[in-house]
């Protein structure tokens, strides 16, 4: 039986980096890349451990097994990761002060997992256990990556605005209220 719960060991992180690196496009074929989506980020543990200490990670347990999880990632962390600095750029020109918002820095489903309700019970749980004052949920999408708009899209996400990143890389910049 999965549940979903936020991450409070080292044995948990290590494995959501696990997870993380069997999802890296570097690890994926085209064919997967396209079909089943894939990663942008690749954390340290240092930064994972800093950032579970402000908020929680939400993970899906299956046993004592991370087979999901979605990174909380407080607005603190903005220069944190060299990466999303240009999207926290974007959400402070979208969201002009406001403050009331948790980032989800990653969220991944093993592939045995898949089509099972988990990426749906990972951001309710991350709804429910947000700290007091945070109602809003905002994250990107790389515009390459279908399946994780249309995923996103089908739980209620919606779309802040869509812009161009280096190299011309187009990302969707959405939110969950």
């Amino acid at each position: 039986m999965i549940r979903c719960t936020q991450a409070s060991t080292r044995t948990q992180l290590e494995q959501i980096l696990e997870l993380q690196r069997q999802n890296l496009p570097k690890n994926l074929t085209e064919e997967e890349r396209h079909k089943e989506g894939f990663l942008t980020v690749e954390h340290s543990y240092e930064i994972l451990k800093e950032m579970n200490e402000v908020c929680g990670h939400i993970i899906a347990l299956d046993s004592d097994k991370v087979v999901a999880y979605a990174l909380c990632m407080h607005p603190k962390f903005a220069e944190s990761i060299e990466v999303l600095k240009p999207m926290f750029h974007e959400i402070n020109k979208v969201v002009q002060g406001k403050h009331n918002y948790m980032v989800m820095g990653q969220i991944c489903v093993a592939k045995s997992h898949r089509g099972q309700g988990v990426f749906r019970r990972l951001y309710n749980t991350m709804k429910e256990r947000l700290p007091q004052g945070i109602d809003t949920i905002i994250t990107e999408v790389d515009g390459k990556n279908q399946r994780s708009i249309n995923a996103h899209a089908a739980i209620g996400f919606t779309e802040l605005k869509r812009y161009m990143g280096e190299q011309g890389k187009e990302w969707v910049l959405i939110q969950l209220q």
